[in-house]
């Protein structure tokens, strides 16, 4: 009984390790991630950042191109809009996850959008 005990334990470190599993994202998410990141009061993306067809897009952050090779780990892209004080303390980006300004499910839809950018 042990050992099958000791072999699912290592089984679930080994399963966990691999990192999370995405699903691909339906055009409604992508949808969706797009009018969070446009609205003026949610996302409010445009405030800060060029993209896409946006208008009245601010210069204070980088232009939002070439999301997918600039961040090819979603994780790390999640974690940055969740909190980009943990890469730069001295940030003016808000922390959209930390400050519940974004929910997780509304980060990952923002980044579904991103990622077609």
């Amino acid at each position: 009984m042990r050992q099958g005990l000791i072999f699912v334990c290592l089984t679930t470190l080994a399963l966990s390790a691999t990192g999370p599993v995405f699903a691909e994202p339906t055009q409604a998410d992508i949808d969706r991630g797009k009018e969070l990141a446009f609205s003026r009061t949610d996302g409010n993306c445009l405030a800060c950042h060029q993209m896409d067809d946006g208008k009245l897009t601010g210069n204070i952050g980088p232009e939002l191109v070439g999301m997918k090779s600039r961040f090819p780990d979603r994780e790390i892209l999640f974690k940055r809009i969740w909190d980009e004080t943990q890469f730069n303390p001295v940030t003016v980006m808000p922390p959209f996850g930390r400050h519940m300004i974004l929910s997780e499910q509304e980060i990952n839809r923002i980044m579904d959008y991103l990622y077609t950018l």
